[in-house]
Order: structure tokens, then C-alpha cells, then sequence
């Protein structure tokens, strides 16, 4: 199962959207969006795209209410976890958080095969030694608005558990 790693949209919609596009172009089954978001609008152009989308909501809040709404209305399309998420998908366990200090924690502790994560704006992909002896993938996707620096998100290939970086052009 392919999916794509987006964090940091900050209520630009038009990229969010053109990174879900190619992202789906690219074979991608769902959207994992490591926070800040700020307004459930910002989703509804990608959430058009039909990809299912997991969102978290970050430093920059936004409006909670707004987007449990969008999540209702979208009949389970946009999925909104709240300050941080559990998933399995494909079966792999999956961890998504803001802030980098907290991903870089949760993949120490070896529960996760993927932890996600964003807020410094800048992409990495890095394994992680956990305490169980093992390595964790923590991929943080940096900046889909372009702020700060390149407009980026990952394509994951999650039976592989290889990941790269794109960049929108």
C-alpha cells in the first residue's frame, strides 16, 4: 500500500491539493497529514480527490470544531484524530504526531513500524534504534505550504517500507 506523508498545509489548500493529486497519480491509497492544517477547508479540495485522509491538528489549532465536522460530513473520508493518531494500515502500525521530539520518543519505543511527524518544515527520513532492538522508521514529510523552505511530501511504500521525498514543482 503507497501512501502520502503530508505536514504543514498552514490553510494553503491549492498545494495541499496539487500534493494529494500527485500523490493519487502516484498510486497512493490514503493521506497522512501530520498537523497543522488550521481550517477544515484547507481539506476539502484534497478530500475531493477520494483518497482517505488522516489528519491531526498540530501547534497551530485552527478550528477543532470545523474540522470534526468536515470528518462527519465526509462520511468517513477525512478522518480527524485529534493531537495525535494510531493507525494500521496495510498492516503496519503507524504513529502520528507534530512535533519531531515526540515521533523521535514514540519510535524509541518500538511499538511502531512507522511514526510521522512535521513541524520543523524540514524533510527527513531517518530509522530509529527502539529499545525492543529493532529500527522504526520516523519520516517527517517538512512543509507541504513552502514555508520557510522547499514545498515537500513523501510517498511511502509500506510492504517495502521505503519512503522519498517529493517536491511540488
Amino acid at each position: 500500500m503507497k501512501i502520502a506523508i503530508v505536514s504543514d498545509s498552514h490553510d494553503r489548500a491549492d498545494l495541499l491539493e496539487r500534493a494529494v493529486r500527485e500523490a493519487a497519480a502516484a498510486g497512493a491509497q490514503a493521506v497522512v497529514h501530520c498537523g497543522d492544517v488550521i481550517g477544515a477547508n484547507t481539506l476539502r479540495a484534497a478530500a475531493r480527490i477520494g483518497l482517505p485522509l488522516h489528519v491531526i491538528h498540530g501547534n497551530n489549532l485552527g478550528d477543532p470544531t470545523a474540522l470534526y465536522a468536515l470528518a462527519q460530513e465526509s462520511c468517513g473520508l477525512v478522518r480527524y484524530h485529534g493531537a495525535d493518531a494510531r493507525l494500521t494500515l496495510a498492516d503496519r502500525r503507524v504513529f502520528v504526531v507534530h512535533y519531531p521530539e515526540y515521533g523521535h520518543a514514540m519510535a524509541c519505543t518500538g511499538d511502531w513500524r512507522l511514526v510521522c511527524c512535521g513541524h520543523s518544515h524540514r524533510a527527513a527520513i531517518d530509522q530509529v534504534r527502539n529499545v525492543k532492538g529493532t529500527l522504526t522508521w520516523l519520516v517527517n514529510p517538512g512543509t507541504v505550504a513552502g514555508l520557510a523552505a522547499p514545498a515537500t511530501w513523501v510517498l511511502g511504500e509500506l510492504e517495502t517500507m521505503s519512503f522519498a521525498i517529493r517536491t511540488l514543482a
